[in-house]
C-alpha cells in the first residue's frame, strides 16, 4: 500500500505540475519536486492549502487559479461552491467522485430506487450521488430539493428503497406524511436513508430514525473538492477512508499531523487526475481512529467541528463538540460550557454546568473530569455547578477568556 500510493503521488503530480502553475509553484516553494515523494515526511514538506487560500488565487487568475491539470476539452462539469469556488469534473468518472464506494458498502445495487433530493443546481451533491447510485445499478429518481407534498407523496406512490437528503429534510417529510394520517413505515417500502450530518446529538438521532421507522441510516465524509473521502460501513466505527484519498488529521496551524486520537484538521491529498489537490485543509475537524501503513489515516471519527469553532489550551485543541459530548455522557448534566482562562504562566480549562434536579455533585464532578480528559487529553482545573438562570441555553458552549485575564 505505503509504496502504491506513494508511487502514485510521484507520477500523478508530476504530470500535473506540466500543467497547473500554481501547484508547481507550490512545489517550488517547498523545494521538493514530485519524484521526491517516497513517504509521509516528504509529503509534510508542502504546506497545507487552505481552502480560503484556493479563494484567493482562483480570484488572482480565473477561473481555476492555476490549478487544472487537464485540457479543457476532458471536463464534463463545472461546478460552483460558495466563493464562489470552481471545481472541475473529469469525464472519464462513472463513480460519482467515489459515491459507488458507500453505495456498495450499505448493499445497494439492481432493483433499489433511490429518492435523491440534494440539489442538481451548481454543487456537485445531485449529480454525484447520481452517478454513484448508477454505478451499483441502482435506480434514481432525481427529485432535487424542495417541494415536501410532492417528494412525500413519491415515496407512497412508488417503491422507493432509499432516502438521499439533508437530516432535517427527511424529518421534514415524515412530518407531512404522519400529519396525512399515513402510518408509518407500513406505509412505504424506505429501508435506507442517506442522510447529510449534523454536530449534536446526530448519533441519537439517527438511532431514533432506525428504530421508529425500521430503517437503516447512512452517512458520508465528502467534500466538493474531492468527492467522497470517507464512508460508512456497518461492522466499524467512524469513516473508512477511500483508498484514492491520503488523509492526514494536522494541526490547524502548524500542519503538523497529529497521533490518532487528538482532534485536528482534516487533511486530503487526492490520487486522482484533473483537479491535483495535495495537503489540501478541508476545515473540518475529527481525530484519526486507525493509521495505514503508509502513515495515511485508514478510518476517522465523526466529524467535530470547524477550525475556526476550536480553542487552544497548552498545545492541545478543544472543539465545542467535546463540550457537547460532556452533556450526553454525564449523567444528571443537562448542559455544560468550558472556558479558558490564564493564570500566570498557565492556561486554565474550567467546566461550568447546570445539574438535574437530584443528580450526584461529586459523582457528576468526576464524570465531567473523566470524560473531558479522554477527549482532550487535557485536565479540568474547575468545575463547577449553577443554576439554570445563571447558564442559559443560548450560552456559548466554548469560550477563550484568556484576553479578560489580569
Amino acid at each position: 500500500m505505503s509504496v502504491d500510493r506513494f508511487q502514485r503521488m510521484r507520477e500523478l503530480y508530476a504530470e500535473a505540475c506540466l500543467l497547473a502553475p500554481a501547484l508547481r509553484q507550490r512545489f517550488v516553494a517547498a523545494d521538493l519536486v514530485p519524484g521526491e515523494i517516497g513517504s509521509a515526511a516528504d509529503l509534510n514538506r508542502l504546506p497545507v492549502l487552505k481552502k480560503e487560500t484556493l479563494l484567493a488565487q482562483q480570484q488572482a487568475a480565473p477561473p481555476f487559479g492555476g490549478y487544472l491539470a487537464c485540457h479543457p476539452g476532458e471536463m464534463s462539469h463545472i461546478y460552483v461552491s460558495p466563493g464562489p469556488i470552481f471545481e472541475p469534473s473529469l469525464a472519464e468518472d462513472a463513480t460519482g467522485h467515489g459515491m459507488d464506494m458507500m453505495f456498495a458498502a450499505a448493499g445497494l445495487g439492481p432493483g433499489d430506487l433511490a429518492l435523491n433530493t440534494w440539489s442538481y443546481h451548481l454543487v456537485p451533491a445531485g449529480l454525484l450521488f447520481e452517478q454513484g447510485l448508477r454505478a451499483v445499478g441502482a435506480t434514481v429518481i432525481p427529485s432535487g430539493t424542495g417541494n415536501t407534498d410532492l417528494q412525500a407523496d413519491l415515496l407512497l406512490k412508488l417503491p422507493v428503497t432509499a432516502f438521499l437528503g439533508s437530516t432535517a429534510f427527511f424529518q421534514t417529510v415524515i412530518e407531512r406524511l404522519e400529519a396525512q394520517g399515513h402510518a408509518l413505515p407500513a406505509a412505504w417500502q424506505l429501508r435506507h436513508a442517506f442522510l447529510g450530518g449534523e454536530f449534536g446529538d446526530w448519533s441519537a438521532k439517527r438511532r431514533r430514525l432506525e428504530q421508529t421507522y425500521n430503517i437503516k441510516t447512512w452517512s458520508l465524509y465528502g467534500t466538493a473538492d474531492f468527492g467522497l473521502i470517507g464512508y460508512e460501513r456497518a461492522d466499524v466505527e467512524g469513516y473508512l477512508i477511500h483508498p484514492e484519498r491520503y488523509v492526514q488529521i494536522c494541526d490547524p496551524v502548524t500542519g503538523v499531523p497529529l497521533p490518532e486520537g487528538v482532534a485536528g484538521e482534516i487533511v486530503v491529498t487526492t490520487l486522482t487526475r484533473g483537479w491535483p489537490m495535495i495537503r489540501f485543509g478541508t476545515g473540518d475537524v475529527s481525530t484519526a481512529l486507525e493509521t495505514g501503513v503508509d502513515q495515511g489515516v485508514a478510518r476517522i471519527a465523526l466529524l467535530q467541528g470547524r477550525v475556526g469553532q476550536a480553542v487552544k489550551a497548552r498545545e492541545i485543541f478543544i472543539y465545542p463538540s467535546h463540550v457537547e459530548t460532556l452533556s450526553r455522557r454525564v449523567e444528571g448534566l443537562l448542559r455544560a460550557v468550558v472556558t479558558v482562562r490564564r493564570s500566570g504562566n498557565r492556561d486554565e480549562v474550567a467546566a461550568c454546568g447546570v445539574l438535574s434536579e437530584g443528580a450526584d455533585a461529586l459523582r457528576a464532578d468526576a464524570q465531567i473530569r473523566q470524560v473531558f480528559a479522554g477527549l482532550t487529553r487535557l485536565q479540568l482545573d474547575h468545575v463547577e455547578f449553577v443554576s439554570s438562570a445563571a447558564l442559559p441555553e443560548e450560552s456559548a458552549l466554548l469560550s477563550d477568556a484568556r484576553h479578560l485575564s489580569p
